[in-house]
């Protein structure tokens, strides 16, 4: 069974963040830079939340806010499920679509040790797909 911990050891570990007060143009610039569609907003090593790319399209953009004086805090997502390494990826898919979500914090015990998106579920998916077509093709040819 694909766990989530399964999913980070194949990821960058490092955490990608921004503080709160961060200008949201400069938030976008690092997602940019880091080739990421998010980053977490953390103050004083706590976890405030997450800013997303779909919270500056329907946060900024939509209600006509300058992203250039728009801090983080007023935009990130604050209420995401989180999860932690020992969860399924089924659980993990389940929580993002009841939610309509696409990023998820994983916790151990209270410590933040990364982030997981909806892409990164679906490539672990594809992959264990695989491994189990080439187990089947090779018990098949011997």
């Amino acid at each position: 069974m694909i766990n989530v911990a399964n999913i980070l050891s194949r990821k960058d570990p490092r955490l990608i963040w921004v503080s709160p007060d961060t200008p949201v143009l400069e938030a976008l610039r690092i997602m940019a830079q880091e080739n990421v569609g998010s980053v977490l907003v953390i103050e004083n090593n706590t976890y405030c939340g997450l800013l997303t790319e779909r919270d500056y399209a329907r946060k900024v953009i939509l209600k006509g806010k300058h992203s250039a004086d728009t801090p983080v805090a007023e935009i990130m997502s604050v209420d995401l499920p989180r999860i932690s390494p020992e969860d399924s990826i089924e659980h993990c898919m389940e929580l993002m679509s009841v939610n309509n979500i696409r990023y998820l914090p994983v916790f151990q015990q209270e410590k933040l040790v990364g982030v997981i998106s909806i892409n990164d579920v679906i490539k672990a998916i594809i992959s264990h797909q695989e491994q189990t077509i080439q187990q089947l093709t090779s018990y098949i040819h011997s």
